[in-house]
């Protein structure tokens, strides 16, 4: 059986927690909006991920929208004393399955308590404030009124700890005179590196960085560097994928998300593979390869062999 624990381990909140854990944004159905196609399938996969050594789990009540939230409670409640569930507020769902802010404090208020109820608890492990100028990703904006809803929800007794999602620096800074921040999740993979300098400040604080998307997400990762890097290993992308974010910092907590029994434990087995040292600086070369596309710079366009 894969030991998830080789990973180690990396405080959250007030627990410590493995850093190979399991997001269940994929258990909902197309585009994260309605049941699953298969719903005794999904709850193999929670339970499969718990007894496997999961013990983080990232949900949020927009998936779905209450979807995953209550496939978490049927299928693992009651919970285990370990198990560290995180959600994120701040977005809603429309009818059609668009994405929208949901910043007013009663929304931000409603959504906690939904997602108590959904979970089945009494108070939420983590709630990460999901900030929405830019749905694409990190964006300015004010985020001292929703986050003090938050932190009085804190004060409430409804929620242990806070986080702040698809975050800019200057933002984190801003939340932390607020109320204390225990983790940051954005996307961040081997050819997505914006928060290279963030994740080693937080790293040096104390502070969880979870990212998201480590193959692309909704625009999966396009790279023969990785595939090449993967075959030579006799892994697949997404295990080397996993692999060398495990080994970028130790602050970094993963949350892979699938609806395949199959899948998990492949992303699973990414915690006993090294990547040697050779392989991390082909793997860092995608990156820079594509900052210097972008900048139209042409030797990094690599001919075809």
């Amino acid at each position: 059986m894969i030991d998830i624990s080789k990973t180690g381990s990396f405080v959250l909140g007030d627990r410590a927690v493995k850093r190979l854990g399991y997001g269940a944004m994929q258990l909902a159905g197309p585009g994260v909006f309605g049941p699953p196609k298969d719903h005794d399938g999904a709850l193999a996969v929670l339970r499969e991920a718990v007894a496997s050594g999961v013990n983080h789990i990232d949900t949020s009540d927009f998936y779905g929208p209450h979807v995953t939230n209550r496939l978490i409670r049927e299928a693992l409640h009651p919970y285990r004393s370990d198990l560290a569930i995180v959600t994120k507020i701040g977005a809603k769902r429309g009818t059609d399955g668009s994405w929208a802010p949901a910043f007013s404090a009663q929304e931000l208020t409603s959504a906690v308590h939904d997602n108590l109820r959904n979970l089945g608890l009494d108070v939420l492990d983590v709630v990460n404030l999901r900030l929405m100028f830019d749905i694409h990703g990190p964006a300015e904006g004010p985020i001292t009124e929703p986050l003090t809803v938050l932190a009085e929800l804190q004060r409430n007794g409804l929620v242990r700890h806070i986080g702040l999602s698809n975050a800019t620096p200057r933002q984190i800074e801003q939340g932390r005179r607020i109320a204390p921040i225990v983790c940051v999740q954005n996307q961040y993979n081997v050819a997505h590196r914006d928060d290279d300098a963030l994740i080693n400040a937080l790293g040096r604080d104390g502070i969880a960085y979870v990212p998201f998307f480590p193959l692309g997400g909704f625009t999966p990762l396009q790279s023969t560097a990785l595939g090449d890097v993967a075959e030579g290993l006799g892994a697949t992308p997404m295990q080397v994928a996993l692999a060398w974010l495990l080994q970028r910092s130790p602050n970094i907590l993963l949350i892979p998300g699938t609806s395949s029994v199959g899948h998990l434990r492949d992303n699973l087995a990414a915690a006993e593979l090294k990547l040697p040292s050779d392989a991390i600086t082909v793997l860092d070369r995608i990156a820079a390869d594509k900052r210097d596309l972008s900048a139209g710079n042409p030797s990094a366009i690599k001919p075809r062999s």
